[in-house]
């Protein structure tokens, strides 16, 4: 996605972005490999106003296949607020950015999407994990932890 406007304050003051989609190619749902994208999350708690977590891009969508893995079929709403509370209050997810992580997995079939009903006894649409988002978790899984174990090597040398 292109962002090519200035962003918006609403009445709040909070800044929002205008995204223009007419330059969002097919290759815009999978993974771009050292994109930082700062829109996933916002910091919560952080002494700078408005700080950002800026995570790598596919980042999120490997959090939603764990949490839907884990707890098996969820709304999205459920899906954002369950990774807000493992991360202790770290990130701040809103609804438009997990709806964007499940549309690039439902697209893959790393999740598939059902109408159903919700504990507030509304209709919503709830996404599970496929047998085929199963193997990319794996993936996506073995992948994070080479990072985490060079991130950590690299720290351990400038500690050393």
């Amino acid at each position: 996605m292109v962002c090519d406007v200035p962003p918006l304050v609403g009445r709040s003051g909070a800044r929002h972005r205008r995204f223009n989609t007419d330059h969002v190619d097919a290759t815009a749902y999978g993974h771009r490999t050292g994109v930082l994208l700062e829109s996933y999350a916002m910091a919560k708690g952080h002494a700078r106003r408005g700080a950002k977590l800026e995570l790598l891009q596919g980042t999120l969508d490997l959090m939603v296949l764990q949490t839907l893995d884990t707890m098996g079929p969820q709304h999205g709403y459920g899906i954002a607020r369950r990774i807000e509370q493992m991360s202790d209050a770290i990130l701040k997810l809103n609804e438009g950015t997990v709806y964007a992580a499940l549309m690039r997995l439902q697209h893959q079939r790393w999740i598939s999407a059902s109408w159903g009903t919700s504990d507030a006894n509304r209709k919503a649409k709830f996404y599970a994990i496929t047998v085929a988002g199963k193997r990319q978790l794996a993936r996506e899984v073995e992948a994070w932890d080479q990072l985490a174990g060079l991130v950590a090597r690299l720290r351990g040398a400038e500690q050393g």
